[in-house]
C-alpha cells in the first residue's frame, strides 16, 4: 500500500476541528452522545418520564399538577426524568426535588425557551434532538404526557408507535387532561381506526387519559421496572 503524502495536510493539527465541516465526523459525536447518555441513565431505577409544554409558568394549573405528581413519585422512591427545561419539565423536576427524590434533566440547546431548570439534581446535555429523544424513551416504566405543543405530540406518537410495533415492551402511557387529549383520541378512533382503518381499534388501548396527578400515580405505582428497549 502506498502512502499518499498529500493526505497529511487534510486535517491541520493547528486548526480547531469544526464538526459542521464534515458530516462523516458527526458520526463520532452522535456515538459519543449515545454512549454518554446510556452510561448516565444506567444507574437510575424506577424511572418515570414527563413530557409537556415548556410554556406553562409557575402557578399554571398543569405546571402545579406536574409538580404535585413529581413530588408524589419522589416520596415513593421513583426517579423523575424530564427534558430539563421550563414549564411542565420544571414542574416535574421541582416536585421531585421538593420530595427529596431523584430529579433528572436531559436537556438540549434550542433557539428559544430551553434552559436547564433549577430543580434538576443530575443533568446531561445533548446536541442532537434525536439522541435526546432516545434517552427520554430508553428505560422508563411509565410515560406521562401533559398538554403540550408539537414536540409533545411528536414524543407521544413515537412512544405509542414503539409499543404498537413491539419495539418496546408495553408500559403505561398516561395522558393528563381529558379536555386536551380526548379530541385527539376521538380523531384517532373515528378517523384512523373506523373510517380509514389505518390503525387497529385496539391501538387506542395503548394509552390512558386521566385528569389528575392522583389518577396518574395510581397507574404508575402498579407498573413494573424495565430495562432498555
Amino acid at each position: 500500500m502506498r502512502y499518499d503524502d498529500s493526505e497529511k495536510n487534510k486535517f491541520p493539527i493547528d486548526k480547531p476541528f469544526d464538526f459542521h465541516e464534515d458530516a462523516n465526523w458527526r458520526i463520532f459525536r452522535i456515538m459519543a452522545e449515545f454512549i454518554n447518555g446510556f452510561e448516565f441513565l444506567y444507574p437510575l431505577r424506577k424511572e418515570v418520564t414527563f413530557f409537556g409544554s415548556a410554556r406553562f409558568p409557575e402557578g399554571h394549573a398543569w405546571y402545579e399538577e406536574s409538580r404535585k405528581l413529581g413530588r408524589m413519585l419522589a416520596e415513593h422512591q421513583f426517579t423523575v426524568i424530564t427534558g430539563g427545561g421550563p414549564g411542565i419539565m420544571e414542574g416535574g423536576n421541582r416536585g421531585a426535588y421538593e420530595g427529596g427524590g431523584e430529579s433528572i434533566g436531559l436537556d438540549i440547546e434550542l433557539p428559544t425557551e430551553q434552559r436547564r431548570n433549577a430543580y434538576v439534581k443530575k443533568g446531561i446535555g445533548f446536541h442532537y434532538f434525536f439522541t435526546r429523544k432516545v434517552m427520554l424513551s430508553a428505560s422508563a416504566q411509565a410515560y406521562i404526557f401533559f398538554p403540550g405543543g408539537l414536540g409533545t405530540l411528536d414524543e407521544f406518537f413515537e412512544i405509542v408507535t414503539l409499543i404498537q410495533t413491539r419495539k418496546m415492551s408495553p408500559v403505561p402511557i398516561i395522558c393528563i387532561s381529558t379536555h386536551f387529549w380526548e379530541p385527539l383520541d376521538s380523531w384517532i378512533t373515528s378517523s384512523l381506526a373506523q373510517e380509514y382503518k389505518t390503525v387497529s381499534p385496539e391501538d387506542t388501548n395503548l394509552y390512558t387519559i386521566v385528569n389528575t396527578a392522583e389518577e396518574a400515580f395510581a397507574i404508575i405505582k402498579e407498573s413494573k421496572e424495565r430495562k432498555y428497549f
